[in-house]
């Protein structure tokens, strides 16, 4: 009779620990020169991470985080919710990407950014821009306003 409960309770305790387990998306970003090279001697402290889940409903759409010294990036417990999550790493002086991902109940996502390094020359001025378009420093970024804005 034991040998029959073991397997159960072990089946039971696994299935419990599984269904307590948030979602997750984490990871880390790098950052790179023109030439795919590890810039050196750069901080990463001032990296965003935006995960803005494009199925949900506005008020859990969008959420944020900073990436460490390390460049590692994880988001907090019961944050993440199901869907499906545009991830985008931005860093001014560098070409944001982004990565689209499948997130389920339980599901943990680990994804590794590389953002490179625009030229000093290609970089767009806030000041010198001659229209709005010129002057969205993020394009991924979720903006909502309130009905009759």
């Amino acid at each position: 009779m034991n040998s029959r409960i073991t397997p159960l309770f072990l089946f039971a305790a696994m299935a419990l620990l599984l269904s307590a387990c948030s979602a997750k998306i984490y990871g880390t970003v790098r950052l790179i020169d023109t030439n795919m090279k590890p810039v050196a001697g750069e901080s990463l402290k001032g990296t965003v991470v935006n995960m803005i889940n494009i199925t949900a409903k506005v008020e859990k759409a969008s959420y944020s985080v900073m990436v460490d010294e390390d460049g590692k990036f994880e988001s907090e417990k019961d944050a993440i919710t199901e869907g499906t999550y545009k991830v985008e790493a931005a860093r001014i002086g560098y070409d944001t990407e982004t990565q689209t991902v499948e997130i389920g109940g339980s599901t943990r996502k680990k994804l590794e950014f590389e953002l490179k390094k625009i030229p000093e020359g290609e970089r767009k001025s806030i000041s010198g821009s001659s229209s709005d378009v010129d002057k969205i420093i993020n394009p991924g970024e979720v903006n909502i306003r309130p009905p009759g804005m």
